[in-house]
């Protein structure tokens, strides 16, 4: 059986890797059938025929699911189409202070609706009292 799966290159922490056709059976660093392209997950840096990935898969190869996510998420030009997350980790300090500000503006917010209603029922009231005395009179 045929896999498209990663051979590892490069240095010791410091990976590359190659996408590559190979019998399930050869070893991970064994000659493939046909090299489709590079990944390096380092630098999020990829280059892939993808034309050529989705041929063989409907050959029948199977895809690792590594390689499977790489190909999903490959740009028509073989670039990785990569979102870095954007999540900042706050020290505890930060978060408590974050936390305080913002209860402090929900405080506030509600102190200025509830201000807006009391506002809204006096001229309420007032519209409604002119009105009774012009019918008493």
């Amino acid at each position: 059986m045929l896999k498209i799966r990663l051979k590892r290159l490069g240095a010791k922490k410091a990976p590359t890797y190659r996408v590559i056709v190979i019998n399930s059976t050869t070893k991970r660093e064994g000659k493939p059938i046909q090299e489709l392209g590079y990944y390096n997950p380092k630098t999020k840096e990829m280059k892939l025929d993808k034309a050529s990935a989705e041929s063989w898969i409907s050959k029948g190869a199977q895809p690792t699911d590594t390689v499977k996510y790489l190909i999903a998420n490959c740009n028509a030009d073989g670039s990785l189409n990569y979102k870095k997350a954007e999540t900042v980790k706050l020290s505890k300090k930060a978060l408590a202070k974050k936390a305080a500000e913002e209860e402090a503006k929900k405080a506030a917010e509600e102190a200025k609706k509830a201000e807006e209603a009391a506002a809204a029922e006096a001229a309420k009231a007032e519209a409604e009292t002119p009105a009774e005395e012009t019918t008493e009179a």
